[in-house]
């Protein structure tokens, strides 16, 4: 394999493990929510690093209401003390006045492996490959990647009844202030779109 043909590779490799996506894997919907949209919304981040639970909390925070809608980050307003009891959580949320306790938690980060092949050129081809050009050759390409799965779930506080929840991966997933901004941006479309929540700058169909 020429230096060329190593160069491509190694950037192909490159290019392919610093890609960062949020997907939706599942979701479900209360088809019995009527409405209207939910006006104030508390966020809680449930993670093992508290230090990571308040980055995320204050950036979704920030993106709902840069969206328009009124919302509180969960440790300005609920305890170390409360979230280690139902009962005071639940006083806690109530007292906020919120409307929607969206609930984000992360299950799980696999690291996983893939193996694929591509195509490059020279190495064993048969004969000098003055005339019909380099030859062509298949290498195996073998990569190991992040995913890492969060849960969502939003409740009425009131009814304290399921409205929303869905399962996403991220793949390759860097820090907690990287990649909150663009799944911040995926749920509050998917919570636009159902009606749950009204934002100016994410258009109802």
């Amino acid at each position: 394999m020429n230096c060329r043909s190593i160069f491509a590779l190694v950037a192909l490799v490159a290019l392919v493990s610093g890609c960062q996506t949020t997907s939706i894997q599942s979701a479900w919907f209360d088809t019995d929510f009527a409405g209207p949209p939910l006006r104030k919304v508390i966020v809680v981040g449930i993670t093992e690093n508290v230090s990571d639970a308040r980055v995320f909390e204050d950036i979704f925070v920030g993106k709902l209401r840069a969206a328009g809608v009124e919302s509180i980050a969960g440790h300005a307003v609920i305890s170390n003390d409360a979230r280690a009891s139902d009962s005071l959580f639940d006083a806690a949320v109530v007292k906020s006045g919120a409307q929607g306790l969206l609930l984000v938690r992360l299950l799980s980060v696999d690291t996983r492996t893939q193996v694929s092949t591509m195509m490059v050129r020279g190495g064993m081809a048969w004969g000098l490959g003055t005339r019909s050009g380099p030859g062509q050759t298949l290498v195996p390409v073998q990569r190991n990647y992040d995913l890492a799965t969060v849960e969502t779930k939003l409740f009425g506080v009131q009814t304290k009844q399921l409205i929303w929840a869905a399962t996403t991966n991220t793949f390759n997933p860097g820090s907690v202030a990287r990649e909150t901004p663009a799944f911040a941006d995926l749920i509050i479309g998917q919570l636009t779109v159902r009606g749950i929540i009204q934002s100016p700058s994410y258009p109802m169909r």
